[in-house]
């Protein structure tokens, strides 16, 4: 029996917090699974309904893995600027990490690039073996399997997020067009003028900030 992957991440657009990429690996035959237990695109679920749903995924799979792309990374791909090694070929670098992790005969992505041919060959040119390779825009709304995948990348940022929130106060969802995510921001460099490690400077909210 084949094994399959699903890859896919949370968090790509978010000033604040890390992005989280997250697969999980199962057999093929215990996919049908995912559409029974109520498993789509995490965005058009709730949280409650997310951790519920995570935990049952992992009840049914082989493996789960993750990455975790933190915010200095981040910033250091997007500050350097090298044409087609930005965040998407930083993307594609985490997903052929938690791919090798996971091992499986046919994996399905959800590319971070327009161009999803150019983004699975930059996946297929780093791993040590030919699996299949589906790599699909949207494919976390066609493909149970990635959508499996976003539900476990979102709990698992959402927790990490929880955390930093704990500690630093209330910064709304990290996203710049959250008001609360801003004032924070705000709030922050006008005390602080350095940048610390769970906010990503190289974000344009960011650097107007500083610069202002």
């Amino acid at each position: 029996m084949a094994r399959v992957a699903g890859v896919d991440e949370a968090g790509r657009g978010c000033v604040i917090g890390p992005l989280v990429v997250a697969g999980v690996l199962m057999e093929e035959d215990r996919i049908e699974e995912l559409r029974s237990m109520g498993v789509r695109d995490s965005k058009k679920l709730s949280p409650k309904r997310r951790e519920t749903l995570a935990l049952e995924i992992k009840e049914i799979s082989c493996k789960l893995g993750f990455f975790e792309l933190q915010p200095w990374a981040i910033d250091k791909v997007v500050e350097r600027g090298v044409k087609l090694r930005r965040l998407n070929y930083l993307e594609a670098m985490a997903m052929a990490r938690v791919i090798r992790d996971l091992r499986p005969d046919r994996v399905y992505v959800d590319p971070a690039d327009v161009v999803a041919e150019r983004f699975c060959e930059q996946i297929r040119c780093v791993l040590p073996w030919e699996p299949e390779i589906v790599c699909e825009n949207k494919a976390d709304d066609k493909y149970p399997v990635v959508s499996a995948a976003s539900i476990l990348a979102k709990v698992r940022r959402d927790r990490i997020v929880a955390d930093l929130r704990r500690k630093h106060g209330d910064f709304g969802s990290g996203y710049p067009s959250d008001g609360r995510t801003t004032a924070f921001l705000e709030s922050w460099f006008s005390d602080n003028p350095t940048c610390p490690p769970f906010i990503r400077g190289s974000w344009v909210t960011v650097r107007r900030l500083r610069e202002s």
